[in-house]
């Protein structure tokens, strides 16, 4: 479910360059992804019991966004690889490079960016890492959240 949503997402993004309207029901979609996480959590915590840790619902949190980052990154690979224009990387690297030096950043990151090789595949990796880190992220106050509404086992009674 939480897989299908992120590739369906993504196919947004990526109409959304040729048809700028669809981006907004991208954005749309990527504000609900921590909700879904908390359903699918949630839905979990019942199917093991009705009871979890607060470490137990981070760390399914980061699995559910580990699998979907993996799935997804066919679809980015694809992406860089067969759909974008053949110069997509090297315009948006100089878009960005341009971008970081109106913002004054340090001339060593800009030269260091500049001379890296962006490679579709080296694209899909990042995109795995980034979305690993956005888990670590956000399952936090998921599991938070799953943790605090938790059924309390009832506690038996000292003759």
């Amino acid at each position: 479910m939480r897989d299908v949503l992120w590739v369906i997402k993504y196919l947004f993004l990526i109409f959304g360059y040729s048809i700028p309207s669809l981006i907004f029901i991208y954005e749309g979609l990527s504000l609900a992804v921590p909700f879904i996480a908390y359903y699918l959590t949630k839905r979990y915590r019942q199917d093991i019991g009705g009871s979890i840790s607060f470490f137990h619902a981070w760390r399914f949190g980061i699995m559910l966004y580990f699998f979907a980052a993996l799935i997804v990154s066919i679809e980015h690979f694809i992406f860089f690889q067969f759909i974008a224009p053949p110069d997509f990387l090297s315009n948006t690297i100089t878009q960005a490079i341009v971008a970081l030096k109106n913002a004054g950043f340090n001339s060593e990151v800009i030269e260091t960016i500049s001379r890296t090789n962006f490679t579709p595949i080296h694209m899909a990796i990042q995109q795995i890492f980034n979305n690993i880190f956005y888990g670590i992220i956000l399952s936090i106050p998921v599991a938070a959240l799953v943790c605090r509404g938790r059924t309390a086992s009832p506690v038996p009674e000292e003759k």
